[in-house]
């Protein structure tokens, strides 16, 4: 039997679980969650998750309530679809990350762990964008990071859907939580430095190659 998510026991009772990494002592396993992570993206490095329609939706959000977009950053992004549309759409200078070797293949991505920060991006940021927080070995820790880099007024758009629910945790995909939970948890987590500022519903909600889902919304999320 393959690996079968346990939930998380607190005030948001089942909502959200988290599967952890442990060695035989008890401490983290990080080589093992890097190497999760390598194999799931080179086994899934066909799929595109993303789809262009939604990023040129939120391209036109930010372009709405954010005024002088200089720079943005794409979390997770596997082939780099996210920040080719972005650029496309936004005509700035965005980068994407991505923990796999497999990063250099792809225009403007960098081979990066999305929970570490590069000391320039530091409140330097003026949005993050990401479909792959569900791959987060530690999602308050991750957010955290994310939200050191986002300027003051900036954004962090975290894509949620029927994927990034709890049932479809697993050991690729560590974090999982129902979009109801999620700003409780992200309030939880910011101690009053950021805050949910709206929740939209994605235009689009099939991906190409990949099956149709019940929803796609995304989590915009403000340093205050």
């Amino acid at each position: 039997m393959g690996y079968v998510p346990k939930p998380r026991v607190g005030s948001v009772g089942a909502l959200f679980v988290l599967h952890s990494y442990k060695k035989a002592d008890g401490s983290f396993d990080y080589e093992r969650y890097r190497k999760i992570q390598e194999e799931g993206n080179v086994r899934k490095i066909e799929n595109v998750w993303v789809i262009e329609e939604n990023i040129a939706f939120l391209a036109d959000y930010l372009k709405k309530n954010l005024s002088s977009l200089r720079f943005g950053i794409c979390h997770g992004t596997r082939r780099g679809k996210e920040q080719e549309w972005f650029r496309k759409y936004l005509g700035i200078d965005v980068i994407g990350t991505e923990i796999s070797s497999t990063a250099t293949t792809f225009p403007n991505t960098i081979q990066w762990d999305f929970h570490n920060v590069k000391t320039e991006w530091i409140d330097a940021v003026d949005f993050i964008y990401s479909n792959s927080f569900d791959h987060s070995f530690d999602p308050e820790k991750c957010l955290n990071a994310w939200m050191s880099c986002v300027r003051p007024g900036g954004f962090c758009i975290l894509e949620h859907s029927t994927a990034h629910e709890a049932s479809g945790a697993s050991e690729l995909d560590p974090f999982g939580a129902s979009v109801v939970a999620m700003p409780y948890l992200i309030g939880t987590w910011s101690k009053g430095k950021y805050a949910v500022r709206e929740v939209l519903a994605a235009p689009a909600t099939t991906p190409a190659n990949l099956r149709k889902l019940t929803h796609i919304s995304f989590i915009v999320i403000q340093r205050l």
